[in-house]
């Protein structure tokens, strides 16, 4: 069965309109929802909408209400809320360019693939793919859909075009109150060399396939042996690592330790000029020995 567009309708850029549909990237995976079951019956629990000092309440009593201060609300009922939602446009308006690099990751936020509509529109949809490529930049617009508009970016994705809604500034936490606290000291100069020597040692290219969901993994086989045994299973308890006061030598020993397994490449060793050699210490003076009585 072929997929279903999220969205038909056209780009513009000026006066070139290229007909377009555009499909989701991405799909939910394989997330594994429970439901609360009523252990004695084996029965699903389901759940009433109740007012406090009232009781149950029927469907068509309730309304949506916004608190704008504790215990005081706005109420709205469906069509007012109807009657504000974004017509669905069929155009997405292309009105402002930039280098990739000046969006921070952080702001985007779901990917989609944007494909040609037809025969006719993919010699301007090639034009626009290969224009963005060359020029190394990312077209921004807005788009409403499904009632609400997003701020959206298209870049080259092989033949096609990835879009991508962005974030609004104001869904987006700055980093400084959380970072401001961390010291920016620079780090002990053989303490670097060995972290490098480790991530280059297992540096590879990003291939998403190794990567897997082992609690999702673990939950499938549990379910299974319990959909044929029906018994209990008990989970086998890994022993906590010991908790202790971390410091230089602690990291000395344990990257060491990292570079010095079978096949480790050694520590790049760096030029006399990067950096300044830590001072030596003078040797500690050793106290004269105790005479015994």
């Amino acid at each position: 069965m072929a997929a279903r567009a999220y969205w038909k309708g056209q780009i513009r850029l000026a006066l070139v309109s290229i007909p377009v549909e555009i499909f989701s990237a991405t799909r939910s995976g394989a997330t594994i929802a429970f439901n609360q079951i009523h252990e004695p019956s084996g029965k699903r629990i389901k759940y009433e909408k109740v007012v406090p000092g009232i009781g149950p309440v029927d469907a068509d009593e309730i309304v949506k209400g916004y608190q704008y201060s504790k215990g005081h609300y706005v109420t709205f009922d469906d069509e007012e809320l109807e009657a504000v939602k974004l017509e669905s446009k069929k155009t997405l308006e292309l009105t402002q360019f930039v280098d990739a690099h000046e969006i921070d990751p952080l702001y985007y936020e779901r990917p989609y693939y944007v494909v040609p509509a037809d025969d006719l529109a993919e010699e301007a949809f090639i034009v626009l793919r290969e224009a963005l490529r060359d020029t190394k930049k990312v077209a921004l617009g807005q788009l409403a859909m499904r009632g609400r508009e997003y701020v959206v970016s298209l870049k080259p994705c092989g033949r096609g075009i990835l879009m991508e809604t962005l974030r609004y500034a104001d869904e987006v936490v700055k980093a400084q109150g959380y970072f401001r606290d961390i010291g920016d000291d620079k780090p002990d100069a053989e303490l670097l060399d060995l972290a490098e020597a480790l991530i280059d040692r297992k540096t590879s290219k990003f291939d998403p396939g190794k990567f897997h969901d082992r609690y999702v993994d673990a939950l499938k086989e549990l379910i299974e042996k319990k959909r044929k045994t029906g018994e209990r299973i008990e989970a086998e308890e890994e022993e906590a690592p010991a908790r202790g006061g971390s410091n230089v030598i602690d990291l000395m020993a344990a990257l060491k330790r990292s570079i010095d397994k079978p096949g480790a490449t050694e520590a790049p060793k760096r030029k006399a000029t990067a950096r300044k050699p830590a001072a030596k210490k003078a040797p500690a003076k050793k106290s004269p020995a105790r005479k015994r009585a």
